[in-house]
């Protein structure tokens, strides 16, 4: 497959991300409305009631800054998995939202973990080590540019700060390198160069026949120039002036 075909824009790179964003807009909003506290329905670690929190917890925040922080890279890393990993993405988010809580109720301290940041370790890790993986050029730029955009969140996933659940950030960091590891992909093909092939051989190029060894300009003697001109005769006939005549 081509790149302009593997690459293609469709309508979930952008509508996936919005409703994602939304949703979690729309339960903080009604918290605030209706004056409830949903804290209840987050992940509480090794209790089956806390269970209801792998599917509940992404969706419900603890105040607006934590909203605002979560905003952002939700929507950016979404879009991003959408448009490079079309073909997987629905698996890492979906799959990511259950194992990274699952994994959350089973490692995290006994009190109710929420938030979607949980979820975006989960897609920042998947697509940083994809990206790496991989080992092709537009990937692995894309990994530069998480590391470079979100590399500080990878001081998260350990415990400095009371109030932050890195259980869950851990959760989310290992979620996403496993599945960066098990979920396959195609890619697409690479045009290669002449000179990027196995067989290729040096001596046949005539551009390279111009450099040595060292890559230094080999300049041509003047007879085997000669050889590559092609010569033109041409053949001059004498105008013939008419002679005067007398009588």
């Amino acid at each position: 497959m081509q790149e302009d075909k593997f690459f293609k824009f469709s309508n979930t790179v952008i509508l996936v991300p919005i409703l994602f964003v939304l949703s979690i807009w729309i339960v903080f909003l009604i918290e605030i409305r209706l004056g409830i506290n949903l804290n209840s329905y987050g992940v509480m670690p090794r209790k089956l009631s806390g269970l209801k929190g792998i599917l509940f917890s992404p969706f419900i925040h603890g105040s607006a800054q934590h909203l605002f922080n979560n905003t952002v890279p939700l929507a950016v890393l979404t879009s991003s998995l959408f448009y490079f990993y079309k073909k997987i993405a629905f698996r890492v988010l979906i799959y990511g939202v259950l194992l990274s809580g699952f994994l959350t109720w089973c490692i995290g301290r006994e009190s109710f973990h929420i938030g979607a940041s949980g979820v975006i370790y989960v897609l920042a890790s998947f697509i940083f080590f994809k990206g790496i993986f991989t080992k092709y050029y537009r990937l692995v730029a894309l990994s530069l540019i998480v590391v470079f955009v979100y590399g500080s969140l990878i001081w998260y996933i350990f415990p400095i700060e009371e109030n932050i659940s890195w259980e869950g950030h851990l959760a989310g960091f290992l979620t996403g390198l496993l599945f960066a590891s098990i979920f396959k992909m195609s890619l697409p093909i690479q045009k290669k160069y002449d000179w990027e092939r196995d067989d290729f051989n040096e001596e046949d190029d005539e551009f390279l026949q111009h450099f040595d060894a060292d890559g230094n300009f080999i300049e041509k003697s003047p007879e085997i120039e000669s050889q590559d001109e092609i010569l033109y005769n041409y053949v001059f006939k004498p105008e013939i002036k008419p002679t005067d005549k007398k009588d």
